[in-house]
């Protein structure tokens, strides 16, 4: 694979599993070093193992999306070790937990909106006030498809990830002449971790899932993260303050 990111700097939050990891290997199969950034870090050194067999380099830094001081932590620790940072995909999140909104409670409205959202927005607070000051960016939020539409007892989720867009158009806008993009993916039924929890292990559940795109099968981490590194690419130069549905064409 050509490596048109050699030399860039790439963060991803969440990168230990799932998207999050499968972009990390995205971006360092093109040539950029990886930051991965999770609040659980992987006990066997999986992603990092297999971004230096790429021949890139990559560090894990723990981090907690939702503390201002951690996420501020992982900025300098980056900037520190790479000297700067080109793209950063802000993937870290949580489903809640499944409940109609009447019966949604406070402790996890209120847990969901501070990883999803005010969590993502903190990401980009600091990631922008380095990027303005170099001049050059490009940040990726990972929104998903409920962020485009409703469902049925996710309310805190839903709630998060349509105002994970709303944020992203606001920077978008506000960094545009700035040499800075912003965009937001989103993502329809992957199979992934958070799928398997939403769906409890159960086939049958599953299959609900997978009927609900118009494609008949699930997503795939690497569909996405290919999305991803696409709207960090040069190709994608006049791109920005989109939310991009990756989704089998469930929202449409």
């Amino acid at each position: 694979m050509e490596k048109t990111f050699a030399n860039k700097v790439a963060l991803v939050t969440g990168g230990s599993f799932g998207i999050g990891k499968a972009t990390a290997l995205a971006f360092a199969r093109r040539g950029a070093n990886v930051i991965v950034a999770d609040i659980a870090e992987d006990a066997h050194d999986n992603v990092l193992n297999q971004i230096y067999n790429t021949g890139s380099k990559g560090i894990f830094i723990r981090c907690d999306i939702s503390d201002s001081g951690s996420v501020k932590t992982l900025i300098d620790k980056t900037v520190a070790t790479f000297g700067h940072i080109d793209y950063a995909f802000n993937n870290a999140g949580i489903e809640g937990k499944l409940a109609p909104t009447h019966e949604c409670t406070e402790e996890n409205f209120i847990h969901t909106i501070a990883v999803n959202l005010t969590g993502a927005w903190l990401c980009m607070k600091y990631e922008l006030e380095y990027m303005l000051r170099q001049g050059r960016g490009c940040i990726v939020n990972n929104s998903s498809v409920a962020g485009l539409k409703g469902f049925a007892s996710l309310p805190a989720y839903v709630a998060s990830k349509h105002g994970l867009i709303g944020l992203t158009k606001t920077a978008a806008i506000e960094n545009a002449g700035a040499g800075i993009r912003v965009n937001a993916i989103c993502p329809g039924v992957i199979r992934t971790d958070m799928i398997d929890r939403v769906t409890g292990g159960s086939k049958e559940v599953e299959q609900q899932y997978i009927a609900m795109e118009p494609v008949g099968r699930m997503g795939t981490p690497d569909e996405i993260a290919e999305a991803v590194v696409w709207l960090c690419s040069d190709a994608a130069s006049f791109v920005t303050g989109v939310a991009l549905a990756v989704d089998g064409g469930l929202s449409a």
